[in-house]
């Protein structure tokens, strides 16, 4: 998968659950009750003990998910990462050296900015997406909204406050896709052992995203 099917196909999921859990088992078991909703997008965070694991046993055994590396702060990381899988690059801040070395592999990367300036200097250094975060501590959807009016040619992944009742919202506001956390990744339902509230909720958030989708083409 190329650099353009990667993009395409983040957009035509249109999320992007951020994966947090306390164990490679952990990990794996998230990702399968996630993928089993029909959300075949997955960022692993290097946060997750083993992360890089996680990664490698991902693109061994789940070849029909698209992995991506989350919370890599410099371009060392983010090479370990694609040398393992990962099919595209996140991080909550901008390193202009992690752009670069995405930008050299061929593979997509979503740096983190918030302010208008930060955005624009990511954008200006090649990143091909820009993930806002924290989007919640600015307002979440009506930031997005006033964002995009200016500057409608960048792609933004809001992160942080999206959540089902908030997902529409974000869309509306021109969302290229939705980063989406604890809402969707439950680990406290994975401990008590039900693993379809995830999927259940995964079914739920591609249903929001189908819908605004077929709205906006008609």
């Amino acid at each position: 998968m190329n650099k353009i099917q990667i993009l395409q196909t983040l957009k035509e999921i249109g999320l992007v659950p951020v994966l947090r859990a306390e164990s490679v088992e952990k990990a794996m078991a998230l990702a399968t009750a996630i993928a089993a909703g029909g959300v075949t997008v997955l960022e692993v965070t290097m946060t997750v003990p083993g992360a890089i694991h996680v990664m490698r046993r991902l693109a061994e055994e789940r070849p029909d998910i698209l992995v991506g590396a989350g919370t890599v702060l410099d371009p060392e990381t983010a090479r370990t990462c694609i040398l393992e899988g990962a099919k595209f690059v996140v991080s909550p801040a901008i390193n202009l050296k992690t752009i670069e070395m995405c930008q050299r592999y061929s593979v997509p990367v979503l740096p983190g900015a918030l302010t208008p300036t930060e955005i624009v200097t990511a954008w200006q250094a090649g990143a091909d997406i820009i993930k806002v975060f924290p989007a919640s501590a600015l307002g979440g959807a009506k930031y997005l909204k006033s964002i995009k009016a200016p500057l409608p040619q960048i792609e933004l992944i809001p992160t942080g406050g999206v959540s089902l009742d908030t997902a529409s919202e974000f869309l509306d506001a021109g969302a290229f896709a939705l980063g989406v956390g604890a809402d969707l990744v439950d680990a406290k339902a994975m401990a008590d052992g039900k693993p379809e509230l995830v999927t259940e909720t995964a079914r739920k958030y591609l249903a929001i995203v189908k819908k605004f989708r077929q709205q906006t083409s008609e």
